[in-house]
C-alpha cells in the first residue's frame, strides 16, 4: 500500500472518529440543543447565527436533537467526550449532575455578568451547594389553556377561579356533549402536572418539596387526599377517553378541533397553536382548592450548561456572556412560548404568556420546578408510572401507594 494511501486511510479515520465523538477543533463551539418543533429550533439557530456575526472567529457546531431523545442521550455525553454547552433544567435536574462533578462551576460568571441582579428570582434553581452551575434562559408557567368559544357554548360565564367553579365547568361542559379536559398519558410528565398541581393546592409547597425530596411517606394520608381529589375527574369521566393512548402532540387536536374545552399545561405549548385557533384560547391560573393554602405554582426554568468534560470551555464562557442578555432573554422566550428569566426583559407581548409572568410574579406560596425536576429521577420514574397505573385503573390508589412508599424506601433508605 503506497504512503499515499495509507495517509488518506488514517485521514478518513480519524476524521471518522472525530464524527462519532462529537471532537471539534480549536475556534469551534460544538453546542447540543433539546428542541420541540420547528419554531424552537429556529429561534435557537438564529442566537447562534447573531453570535457568530459578533465573533467570527468562533464556528458554532449545533447538534438539535428531539426533546425526549435529549434526556435519554445526555448523561452519556457528559461522562465521556462532552459538547461545550448543553441546554438543560434547573433545580434537582441539574443538582444531579453537579454532585458528580460534570458541570462546570459558572459562580464566576454570574459575578462578572451581573446575573446576581439579573437572574436573582432563578438563582436558587440554579445552585448546588452555594454554587451555580447554570445560565438560566427562560422559565414558563404551568396553568390551564381553554377554548372561550366552547366555554360559552356550554354556558360558562367566566374562568373559574376555584374548585367548585372548575368542577361546576367540567359538567356543564360534559351536558354538552364536550370533553372538558385533553390530556396526553402516554407522556407520563403530563400527569405529572395534575400531580403537583392538586398537591401544591391541597397541601402547599413546603409539603410538597418535603414530598420531592423524600422525606414522607406516600401512605400519607395527604398524599393519598391528592389521588382522591383527582379520581374525582376520572369518575366523572372529566379527562377525554382513554389519556393512555395519547401523548402531548397527539392529545392537543382535541383542543383545536373543539373536542375537549381544557388542558392543563405549560405555557411553551402556546407556540405551536395554529393561527386558526389563536384567538380563541384563552388561560387561567389553576383553580384554588383551600383558600388557607398559600398560592404556589411551577415555575420551570431551561438554563445552558457547560460540561466539565467540554474542550473549548473559554469560547463557551464567551458565548454565555453573549446568550444571557435581556435582547436574547426575550427572543428566546417568544420563540419557546415561555418567558424571559432576565429580569430586564421587556414583559412579553403574546396575551398567554403575559397572563403567565403575572401569575408566577404574583404567587406567594412558592415556585416549583415541576415534578420530574425537582425529585431524584429514579423517584420520578416510579412515581410517574404509579400516576399511569392509577389513571387506567382509578381503584388501586392504595396499591399504588404502597408500591411508591416501598419504592422510597429503597431510594432514600428513609
Amino acid at each position: 500500500m503506497s504512503m499515499k494511501v495509507r495517509t488518506r486511510i488514517l485521514g478518513l479515520t480519524l476524521a471518522g472518529l472525530g464524527l462519532c465523538s462529537g471532537m471539534t477543533q480549536a475556534g469551534t463551539l460544538a453546542v447540543n440543543v433539546a428542541f420541540k418543533g420547528a419554531s424552537q429550533r429556529a429561534v435557537w439557530q438564529s442566537v447562534f447565527d447573531d453570535f457568530k456575526k459578533a465573533h467570527p472567529d468562533i464556528d458554532v457546531k449545533a447538534t438539535f436533537v428531539d426533546e425526549e431523545a435529549y434526556k435519554v442521550q445526555l448523561p452519556g455525553w457528559l461522562t465521556t467526550i462532552a459538547p461545550d454547552i448543553v441546554n438543560w433544567h434547573n433545580g434537582e435536574r441539574m443538582a444531579y449532575y453537579a454532585r458528580r462533578g460534570l458541570l462546570e462551576d459558572l459562580s464566576g460568571d454570574w459575578a462578572k455578568n451581573g446575573w446576581n441582579e439579573t437572574y436573582a428570582s432563578t438563582k436558587e434553581a440554579s445552585s448546588w451547594n452555594g454554587k451555580q452551575y447554570a445560565a438560566p434562559t427562560v422559565y414558563y408557567s404551568w396553568g390551564v389553556f381553554y377554548r372561550k368559544d366552547v366555554f360559552q357554548k356550554a354556558g360558562i360565564s367566566a374562568e373559574p377561579k376555584t374548585w367548585d367553579q372548575f368542577m361546576d365547568a367540567c359538567k356543564k361542559l360534559k351536558a354538552a356533549g364536550i370533553s372538558p379536559i385533553a390530556l396526553g398519558g402516554r407522556d407520563s410528565w403530563t400527569l405529572a402536572g395534575w400531580f403537583d398541581y392538586l398537591d401544591l393546592r391541597l397541601n402547599g409547597n413546603a409539603f410538597h418539596q418535603k414530598l420531592m425530596a423524600g422525606e414522607v411517606a406516600y401512605t400519607d394520608p395527604r398524599v393519598k387526599k391528592v389521588y382522591t381529589t383527582w379520581k374525582e375527574l376520572i369518575d366523572n369521566k372529566y379527562f377525554i377517553e382513554s389519556p393512555l393512548s395519547y401523548d402531548l402532540d397527539a392529545a392537543q387536536p382535541f383542543l383545536f378541533q373543539g373536542k375537549a374545552a381544557m388542558m392543563l399545561m405549560g405555557t411553551f405549548i402556546s407556540a405551536g397553536f395554529p393561527a386558526t385557533v389563536k384567538p380563541n384560547m384563552g388561560y387561567f391560573q389553576f383553580p384554588i382548592i383551600d383558600s388557607k393554602v398559600p398560592t404556589a405554582e411551577d415555575g420551570p426554568v431551561e438554563s445552558l450548561h457547560i460540561p466539565a468534560k467540554a474542550k473549548n470551555k473559554a469560547d463557551a464562557h464567551t458565548f454565555l456572556a453573549f446568550a444571557e442578555t435581556p435582547e436574547i432573554s426575550a427572543r428566546l422566550a417568544k420563540g419557546l412560548g415561555s418567558l424571559p428569566a432576565n429580569a430586564k426583559a421587556p414583559e412579553p407581548e403574546d396575551p398567554i404568556s403575559k397572563i403567565g409572568f403575572q401569575i408566577l410574579s404574583q404567587t406567594r406560596g412558592g415556585i416549583a420546578q415541576f415534578y420530574d425536576r425537582d425529585m431524584t429521577k429514579e423517584m420520578a420514574d416510579e412515581g410517574m408510572k404509579g400516576m399511569q397505573q392509577f389513571l387506567s385503573d382509578p381503584s388501586q390508589i392504595d396499591a399504588v401507594l404502597a408500591q411508591l412508599e416501598q419504592t422510597r424506601k429503597r431510594i432514600y433508605k428513609k
